[in-house]
């Protein structure tokens, strides 16, 4: 078991609430507890993981050779293909009798990334979750939604054990069934909702469609995550909705979701749990760490796992961190895209949620959308595929949306740096995401 240090009163909180405590910690205790914590994490792995045990040794590391935080840097990175080609309990660092749960990743590329929890570690879970829904303003007095898919993905039951810890009603609805879904916010009435940004927005679709005014709910909190999302998105969730749209972080082969969380009263990056997660910021191509402030690659050590023990393991999601705002844990800037996720066209390095921002720009558009890529003789080819907000769906012409399409193209050109063609379509042209990520990117282009 991890050492203890500040944790108990860290969860507790000066008065019961699990974000009191955060706001008075002082770096230099937290950076004590840190260290404490590493040198158990990096010993687990390595006493009780093959993998990490032959990586360590390859890279003429020791446990023992952590002296300081900046040692880190000395240790190899874990990166995705390492729980592949481990699959599934190849990186478990307990006997699985052990282990409680299992979630897993949903493997469309490959073996699926599979992930362990001990009870201390599910324990663990729901007490960031809790902070982190304690953080984003909610209380034990509020009912929350929560549709996030449950099963394998960590999301669903992720959010349910940290709302319960918290001590709020949950509602297990899930993804999918959104006519459900919006039946059960005008009966039940949730204050809190939990959802892909995205799938929020499908949400309101289908309220305006049901003829429900989407500002008269009892909804105020919603707490979004899973995939990258604008701040212009967040603004067209908060405009349609009047609620307050609050950045959720996390990823499974961390813990789930709960790695990091906004606070309400400010909304500016999520603060990460850094007495249980560890983050860096590093160059993507040379793997070198980068000086708080610069953006990069995210990479996160875990300090308290008992079942999985992560070491540097490289998200792809690139941003940068920040100093704390709200208390001293360290925050990270909006997440500006993933590295695995970039595209190249024509030579140009394209990410979709620079495109997303040059969409939401304009007031008659939403955050439906869709880039599809193809080849044509030997070029790249660009579609951009955006559909209008539904309440101006039946009013715009032809001619007003073409008109439209011609001032992204003219944006996307000017800003990025490449052609595209756009299509701006009426509503519900394009696919909705009933449970997981939107899928923003259909690549046609032939494989070299």
């Amino acid at each position: 078991m991890p050492p203890d240090g500040l944790a108990g009163v860290l969860e507790r909180g000066a008065g019961g609430s699990p974000v009191s405590a955060l706001e008075a910690l002082d770096r230099g205790t937290l950076a004590g507890l840190q260290l404490e914590r590493m040198r158990w994490s990096l010993s687990h792995a390595y006493e009780n993981v093959a993998r990490y045990r032959a990586a360590f040794d390859a890279a003429g590391v020791h446990p023992s050779d952590l002296k300081d935080l900046r040692d880190l840097a000395r240790f190899p990175f874990t990166t995705k293909k390492d729980l592949r080609e481990t699959y599934p309990y190849g990186m478990f660092a307990v006997p699985m009798r052990e282990v409680v749960r299992i979630h897993a990743s949903s493997g469309t590329t490959g073996h699926p990334t599979v992930v362990g929890y001990t009870r201390q570690d599910i324990k663990v879970w729901a007490q960031v979750m809790a902070r982190s829904l304690a953080a984003a303003g909610a209380t034990a007095d509020d009912i929350v939604l929560n549709s996030y898919g449950y099963g394998l993905f960590t999301g669903g039951l992720g959010a349910h054990y940290g709302a319960e810890e918290l001590g709020a009603a949950v509602i297990p609805m899930g993804g999918g069934n959104t006519e459900k879904q919006v039946q059960l916010i005008r009966e039940f009435g949730p204050t809190v909702i939990m959802a892909t940004p995205s799938y929020m927005l499908t949400i309101a679709d289908e309220m305006a469609r049901q003829g429900m005014d989407a500002k008269a709910t009892s909804l105020r909190l919603g707490m979004f995550g899973a995939e990258p999302w604008s701040n212009e998105m967040r603004r067209e969730i908060e405009v349609r909705l009047d609620l307050d749209a609050i950045d959720l972080y996390g990823l499974s082969e961390i813990i789930g979701p709960g790695v990091a969380c906004e606070f309400v009263g400010r909304k500016d990056g999520p603060h990460v749990w850094e007495d249980h997660f560890y983050p860096e910021i590093i160059d993507p191509e040379t793997g070198e760490v980068l000086p708080d402030g610069e953006s990069g690659e995210l990479v996160l050590t875990s300090l308290t796992k008992e079942a999985l023990p992560i070491v540097r393991y490289r998200t792809r999601d690139l941003t940068r961190l920040l100093p704390g705002s709200a208390c001293t844990m360290r925050r990270l800037g909006k997440i500006t895209g993933r590295s695995d996720d970039m595209l190249i066209i024509r030579g140009v390095n394209v990410f979709p949620s620079q495109i997303e921002e040059i969409l939401l720009r304009h007031g008659a558009l939403c955050g439906h959308y869709q880039l599809q890529i193809s080849r044509v003789g030997h070029l790249d080819k660009l579609d951009v595929l955006a559909e209008v907000r539904h309440d101006l769906s039946d009013t715009l012409t032809r001619n007003e949306r073409g008109a439209i399409a011609a001032e992204v193209v003219h944006e996307i050109k000017c800003g990025i740096g490449v052609t595209a063609e756009v299509q701006v379509l009426e509503s519900g042209r394009i696919e909705r995401t009933q449970v997981g990520k939107a899928r923003r990117v259909i690549d046609r282009r032939p494989r070299d």
